[in-house]
């Protein structure tokens, strides 16, 4: 989802609570990994993997100039052959320490996911939940949480391009790149916008 996309979705969920949750839980994942130089960690379950908020979050680091954005990808069963960036196995959460930070995005909540994210807290690591019902032992490990129950407006994948587009906003200092694209941004949304009506 591009820039005008998101600027449209953001359109749409005015007046909603989407908006300022997405923003409230993007600025928690901002705070967390700029304050400790880094150490991002994303991790799905076994049936949802998610790579288009990995990618996401890498183009805001660099659109952002905060290379803390920029994940690791833990995936729950890489292959031998996955090439470096792709081959980061669960675990990588066990060696997890303070300073570090794990965002969990999980539409449910396997065991196993659950026994590791238990382990990384109690190693001083601020765990992040995103997805689920809200209300699980996943949201009630996590420092944050924010809940995708379903029949939401929104879905998962959504609310991940919300969240990925809030985490680099405002980030860096007057006249930085954030500046032109925060430029850009209040043009696309002025150039989408309806038309007055007529008196």
């Amino acid at each position: 989802m591009d820039a005008v996309r998101v600027a449209l979705l953001r359109e749409v969920l005015a007046g909603t609570e989407w908006l300022g949750a997405t923003r409230r839980f993007a600025g928690v994942l901002r705070g967390s990994v700029v304050a400790h130089g880094g150490g991002l960690l994303l991790v799905g379950t076994p049936e949802y993997e998610p790579w288009h908020l990995a990618a996401h979050l890498v183009d805001e680091a660099a659109w952002s100039g905060t290379p803390e954005l920029a994940p690791t990808l833990v995936r729950q069963h890489p292959r031998p052959t996955d090439p470096a960036h792709l081959a980061v196995g669960p675990g990588r959460i066990s060696a997890a320490r303070r300073g570090e930070t794990l965002l969990v995005v999980a539409p449910e909540e396997p065991a196993s996911l659950l026994e590791r994210v238990h382990d990384a807290r109690r190693a001083g690591v601020t765990v992040l939940a995103l997805g689920g019902a809200g209300g699980g032992e996943l949201a009630a490990m996590a420092h944050e949480a924010l809940a995708v129950p379903e029949g939401a407006e929104l879905d998962l994948d959504s609310v991940q391009h919300l969240v990925s587009a809030a985490a680099g906003e405002n980030a860096g200092p007057p006249g930085s790149r954030r500046g032109f694209r925060d430029r850009l941004s209040r043009l696309t949304e002025a150039l989408t916008a309806p038309p007055p009506a007529p008196w």
